[in-house]
């Protein structure tokens, strides 16, 4: 048996030290929670679902945006011994059907605004037995579903008899998909706790610190390294409904975060909302980037308004996320990086297995040297169990122990890790490899380039050739754009876009990321 607490244990164990603290705050609702009251009201929410037919193992989904509403259901169904299913709320209803379908829940908790969602889908969504709606404060809830605060308030108050060891299974988490269907990936109490110990111990994050969980909470970035994180260390945690970048930093100055994490681009969000709204900042410790390399230039206009000090991790849902970091003190020599495996990690360069022969597959013993661009493999405690229901997809993502991750990336003689793409992102254009993010990285230089994807368009001549997404401030044509890549001393001709398509705004999923498989099924 594992040594590490459970994720309710956390909460419990922080709740003995930290009575008092604020655990939560969610100014939408005014709600303000110390971790005594956390903990009381994740204990009657425990017993609510126990006495409503949550059994140990049950898979409990939660569709809502985030809330005060979400951590007690959150903590509650966990101590319930339950199975935390987070659904990302911009799916459509055929989707979310998908996500709850193959996870077998039997209890979905949904809000207002996903409501519409729900009873659109609710026909598919055949494994449901029970629906738990937490706007019950309002009128016309749906006469289907049980009230929120009704169930929890009716909660017994003593801590229920359920065994929860830290070896059993935590979460069923989807990935927000880049290529397609998303996967569920399994993780474990263990995992989560050590990811979550990991990320404090790395950041340096303690009891005294205050966060703003502004990213969405069903993602796993936002989740483990926002708000279970500071749980673990009896910090505090304040909760946007949704992003909003002015709300954000009215939000800094009011609760006077010292930590604050965003994707790379949604930086650039909050740059320009400090023109709109009065803002200090002066409480601000840390940003944090991820999702993405940060543009260097970008990345200095936020130094400049908001921190000093920044940090970023590379890694994904399967390795809980973080595997890598690039710390405050690293940032200025090694920017480009997304930095060196965390402690008791390790990162490989293989052989992509985009080109394995089925007769010879890859293995982790496959790599390259230092400085060959390859496929990114990984190894940590964190790691995830398993896909579920995907014995196959499990069998190829992990060889030997390691994670193969199909992202493109080579390591320096320091063992300092660059990103460079996805494998399957690759254009193969007149017989030459051209990563995307070689182009992108060109682009942004562009003073009025806001947003940059490069995708492949075939091309009966050429096999592939070059096309740029992009968002502009206006001000850029694009024959002026053709012309700063072709004089541009760090691009190749033969990775030169032949065609620019302007755009208001890109696809991404809920961590910020691009994703170019919808570009590419618009050409």
């Amino acid at each position: 048996m594992s040594s590490l607490p459970t994720v309710p244990e956390t909460l419990a164990r922080a709740t003995r030290t930290y009575p008092d603290r604020e655990a939560i705050v969610y100014p939408d609702k005014d709600v303000r929670l110390t971790y005594a009251e956390l903990d009381d009201r994740v204990t009657q929410c425990a017993n609510a679902l126990r006495a409503r037919g949550v059994e140990t193992d049950d898979r409990v989904s939660l569709l809502l945006h985030n809330s005060a509403e979400f951590a007690i259901a959150l903590f509650g169904l966990l101590r319930a011994g339950a199975v935390f299913n987070p659904v990302n709320y911009r799916l459509a209803p055929d989707e979310v059907g998908y996500i709850l379908e193959d996870s077998g829940s039997t209890h979905l908790i949904f809000e207002e605004a996903t409501r519409e969602t729900v009873e659109r889908g609710r026909e598919r969504f055949e494994t449901v037995e029970e629906y738990v709606y937490v706007d019950d404060d309002v009128e016309d809830g749906p006469a289907y579903a049980t009230g929120f605060h009704e169930l929890v308030d009716g909660g017994a108050t003593t801590t229920p008899n359920v065994t929860v060891d830290p070896t059993d299974q935590y979460a069923i988490m989807y990935t927000s998909g880049t290529t397609g269907r998303p996967k569920g990936v399994v993780h474990s109490h263990r995992d989560a706790t050590y990811h979550n110990m990991l990320y404090t111990g790395q950041t340096g994050v303690n009891f005294t610190d205050i966060g703003i969980s502004a990213m969405p909470l069903y993602h796993n970035a936002e989740l483990n390294c926002g708000l279970l994180s500071r749980v673990n260390v009896g910090a505090k945690t304040v909760i946007c409904h949704d992003f909003d970048p002015q709300r954000t930093l009215e939000l800094v100055d009011e609760e006077r975060a010292t930590h604050l994490f965003v994707a790379s681009r949604v930086w650039r969000q909050l740059l320009e909302a400090t023109d709109e709204v009065p803002f200090d900042g002066s409480s601000l410790e840390l940003g944090i980037y991820g999702a993405a390399p940060m543009p260097p230039s970008l990345l200095e206009s936020c130094r400049e308004r908001f921190t000093e000090r920044y940090a970023t991790a590379y890694g994904m849902t399967e390795m809980g996320p973080c595997a890598t970091f690039l710390l405050p003190f690293e940032i200025d020599q090694h920017r480009e990086s997304v930095g060196r495996p965390g402690p008791n990690h390790e990162v490989r360069i293989v052989e992509p297995t985009e080109n394995e022969s089925p007769d010879d597959p890859v293995t982790p013993s496959d790599t390259l040297e230092a400085g060959q661009t390859g496929e990114i493999a990984l190894r940590g405690p964190p790691m995830m169990d398993r896909y579920w229901n995907a014995p196959e997809k499990t069998a190829e993502a992990i060889r030997d122990g390691w994670f193969f991750t199909g992202d493109a990336g080579y390591l320096d003689d320091d063992g300092y890790l660059y990103l460079v793409d996805r494998i399957d992102d690759m254009i193969i254009s007149g017989g030459e490899n051209i990563y995307p993010t070689d182009v992108e990285n060109v682009l942004y230089q562009h003073d009025a380039v806001l947003e940059a994807a490069i995708v492949g368009e075939e091309s009966e001549e050429w096999g592939e050739v070059v096309v740029a997404y992009v968002v502009t401030d206006g001000s850029v044509t694009e024959s002026a754009l053709d012309e700063f890549c072709s004089d541009h001393d760090s691009l190749a001709a033969f990775k030169r876009p032949r065609r620019y398509e302007f755009r208001d705004e890109l696809p991404k999923n809920p961590s910020g990321k691009i994703q170019k498989f919808k570009l590419r099924d618009d050409q």
